[in-house]
């Protein structure tokens, strides 16, 4: 945790001080000319930073917070399968227990269950949360990271998961992206309606000034124009999406004993995104729907951060009371913090080169991409997804994925292999690095 409230740009240099010069020992007047300039020049561009406001982060509102559970939204509505189909369409995941009724039921489960990513799509906030607590002024947030814990408890239409979320700790850093920045860490624990463990998470959210990563336009320098894909470089891209599509769609297991060190996963690719698959992943998230969530806070805390007020800059908060009657005001595609995701103006006064993609939606993909080829007697034990870069709006992300240490005797108590992955775009950029244990039979 940092132990100062607020955190400045550093403060420029002084300029050297110019020599003095004596009659005995004087330069010639063409080189003292010269210096006396570059002093003089040296000494203006000083002034020139000192002049400039100092940017600071306002973390009044957040030390107090720290190590102290929060509230948040709660879904009023059970789990359906019409949202587990939803979820999967969104997350382009083929996997037919999730969606295929008759296959489903044929399976060891006997029915529809919903895919270990959905934990997050059942919660508050893209399960941000409980790391973007306390009020910081003209703020803006983008995702760092998540990291996952599977106890096997799948969720079943007719499920409800219930959340109790910890805001764990923060630092600050100064970065190229938007100067003096948060990264902020949340943990939440997802239970069912029985009380049953289904899943831990520790996200961290970058919590910036907007205005300041807007001024320095980091990824308007980086990213570069929209990408114009060729009919023949669409081909390529659908052909391999098609390949992973059909590469385990019976959901067979490969044996722990079969697999070695070294192994690669097969190739996935997801893309172009779009507006449409940016908006089409944003309405898979439950409490983005029209009311569809309550309030519920904490016992015993005085002030348990439930209503969520991060100090969005101008143009990006919700209006809670209007929404009452116009769903529009509280969706947060129309009105809200999630407006740049899908238009390019916004993403600007954000930060952001254009429309990019959401972080808990590349952590899905991170689970699912996993469990696919874990298949049916397989599952995810634990990831850990460290988020680089944006997936933005014309870019495709590839997949790629190998084994790199087998445990037999795990704490867990089952058979794991530890798999690193990579997610890339198609001009080599990573967007996520993770790393994860995956539980097979023997």
């Amino acid at each position: 945790m940092a132990t100062t409230r607020k955190a400045a740009a550093p403060a420029a240099k002084a300029a050297p001080a110019a020599k003095k010069t004596t009659a005995a020992k004087a330069a010639p007047a063409a080189k003292t000319a010269r210096a006396t300039k570059t002093t003089a020049t040296k000494a203006t561009a000083a002034k020139a930073v000192a002049a400039e406001p100092t940017v600071e982060l306002d973390l009044s509102d957040v030390d107090h917070r720290v190590g102290k559970p929060i509230g948040g939204g709660q879904l009023w509505d059970p789990c359906s399968t019409s949202d587990i189909r939803r979820w999967v369409m969104a997350m382009d995941y083929p996997n037919p227990l999730h969606w295929d009724q008759e296959f489903a039921r044929e399976s060891r489960y006997g029915g529809l269950v919903a895919p270990q990513s959905m934990a997050v799509g059942l919660d508050y906030g893209h399960g941000a949360a409980p790391a973007c607590v306390g009020h910081i002024p003209n703020s803006h947030l983008i995702f760092g990271g998540e990291e996952w814990w599977f106890y096997g408890a799948p969720v079943r239409p007719g499920d409800t998961l219930f959340q109790d979320r910890r805001f764990h700790d923060y630092k600050v850093a100064d970065t190229k992206f938007a100067g003096p920045t948060m990264f902020s860490r949340g943990d939440t624990t997802h239970r069912n309606q029985n009380g049953v463990l289904v899943a831990r998470e520790r996200s961290t959210a970058i919590r910036y000034l907007a205005e300041e990563a807007a001024k320095r336009g980091m990824y308007d320098n980086s990213v570069g124009e929209l990408k114009r894909w060729t009919a023949e470089e669409l081909a390529e891209v659908d052909a391999l999406r098609t390949e992973w599509l059909h590469s385990n769609r019976l959901g067979v297991s490969p044996h722990f004993d079969e697999v070695k060190v070294g192994d690669k996963l097969p190739r996935r690719v997801i893309g172009p995104h779009s507006i449409a698959s940016f908006t089409t992943e944003y309405r898979a998230f439950l409490f983005n729907i029209w009311g569809t969530f309550r309030w519920t806070a904490p016992e015993g805390i005085k002030d348990p951060w439930v209503y969520q007020d991060p100090g969005w800059t101008e143009g990006f908060g919700f209006d809670e009371e209007g929404a009452k009657i116009d769903p529009r005001l509280r969706d947060g595609l129309y009105v809200g913090p999630s407006r740049g995701h899908i238009d390019n103006e916004k993403a600007g006064e954000v930060g952001m080169a254009r429309a990019y993609g959401y972080g808990a939606t590349m952590g899905a993909w991170c689970t699912d991409y996993l469990a696919y080829w874990a298949g049916n007697d397989g599952m995810v034990r634990h990831t850990k997804a460290d988020f680089r870069l944006p997936a933005f709006e014309g870019d495709v992300t590839y997949f790629d994925a190998e084994i790199i240490g087998k445990e037999a005797q795990s704490v867990w108590g089952v058979p794991l292999v530890q798999v690193e992955l990579r997610l890339t775009d198609q001009n080599g950029g990573t967007l996520v690095k993770c790393v994860a244990e995956v539980e097979l039979p023997f």
